[in-house]
Formats: structure tokens, sequence, C-alpha cells
């Protein structure tokens, strides 16, 4: 992905409640990704060029300071951007909480904003076991996703593992071993399972995906699994 230095953002969400839990917020939308996950919601914006540019934005949350609690990263890939750590710097000086959306696939970027302290909480998007991580993703990205999972349990940070399940990509027994996975490398807390919505606009037309695995107990000892979506 090549980046657009000048205008890095897709477009900005003012205002949810939905994205950092107990907090206000706002989410900064960022272009491109390194993956081309099947039942991606949001093409326009991984296809897409950005139209909103750092000084812009940072005006924007300058406006709300005071009014909310914290600022969502996310995209796309909103950790592609070298211009989203200067970003992020600045601002947790204005006094925001930041949580970051991200499919791991940059550890080294993570590593630094962890050792500097410039995040609060990580979403991090587990998409699939090795054998079936290329064909969800389009990518070879698994072994950097694994470094950022690692980099998150040494850390001590708080934050969160989700995987969207579309019925015809994972099933049973895949999500299985991945809860089993994550027990392996000490993972221990929620873990998201999300619906893919049917009917949405994704990268690639799927057909539709049943809730049939929420009829498994999927939870252990370590992790709780919770389902997101209607």
């Amino acid at each position: 992905m090549k980046e657009n230095v000048s205008t890095p953002i897709y477009s900005i969400t003012p205002f949810t409640l939905l994205d950092y839990a107990h907090k206000s917020a706002c989410i900064l939308w960022f272009t491109g990704c390194n993956m081309r996950c099947l039942y991606c919601y949001n093409p326009e914006i991984v296809l897409g060029k950005g139209t909103i540019s750092l000084e812009k934005a940072l005006a924007f949350l300058s406006s709300r300071k005071n009014l909310l609690d914290a600022v969502v990263f996310s995209g796309g890939e909103c950790l592609l951007h070298k211009s989203s750590i200067k970003l992020i710097a600045e601002v947790k000086k204005m006094g925001f909480l930041v949580k970051i959306d991200t499919n791991g696939s940059k550890p080294a970027v993570l590593q630094e904003l962890l050792k500097n302290q410039l995040i609060d909480y990580v979403a991090l998007d587990f998409k699939a076991m090795p054998a079936h991580f290329e064909k969800i993703t389009q990518s070879d990205l698994f072994n950097p996703f694994e470094k950022s999972l690692r980099l998150l349990i040494a850390s001590g940070l708080t934050f969160e593992v989700r995987t969207t399940v579309h019925s015809d990509l994972i099933n049973e027994n895949q999500m299985k071993q991945m809860v089993t996975y994550l027990e392996k490398q000490n993972y221990k807390g929620n873990y998201y399972i999300q619906h893919f919505m049917n009917g949405a606009n994704t990268l690639q037309e799927l057909g539709y995906s049943n809730k049939e695995i929420e009829k498994v107990n999927l939870s252990t000892a370590n992790i709780k699994v919770q389902f997101r979506g209607k």
C-alpha cells in the first residue's frame, strides 16, 4: 500500500459510545490495508483515498478536548501509516485515551507505541489459524500477527482479541483450534466473536452466514468467549 502522506484519513466518526467500552470517543478511519479479508465491511476505506489531513484531524480533536474521553484509530489498518505514531503522540498530549484497532501486521510499530506508553487499549483482530489465514485475508501475515499478540500479552496492557466469523469461512472445529491457540499463548480474558453482518457491502460477495456457532461452548477457564452482532 502506498501511503497518502498528506491525507491519510478517510473520514471521522465524531461521536461513539460503542467502540471504547464505558468511554465517549471519536473514530479516525485510516485508508489502506495490507490485507484483503473477504468479509471486510470497509472496502471504500481499504481501497479508497484519504480526504482528511493530520492538521485537520488535530484541529477537530482540539475542539473536542474535555468533551470526549478517547480517540479510536481504525481503518483499514491505521498502523500502516508512518504519520499515525506522530498523531497518536499529539492526541495523548491533548489528554485523550487512545485505542487502536489493528490486524497485528505491524509489531514493530506496536512495540514503539507500547514502549512510549502511547496507547491505552488495543483491539487485535485474530483472522484465522495459519492453515486458513491466507484464504481469508489474501495475505501471508500470520507471523507478524503472532508477534503482536505476544507483545501485547507481555506488555500487561489491557486489550481484547476478536474474530469476525462467516459460517462458510470458519467452522466450529476451526474456532476451537483458535481458542486452544490463544490458551497456549497464555492469553487470558475476553475473546469476542463478531458475527458477519449479512447483507453488508464487502470486498467479496459472500453467501448467508448462520449463527450456529453460538450453540457451542467455546469458553475455557481462562478465556471467556462472547458474541457480538445481531
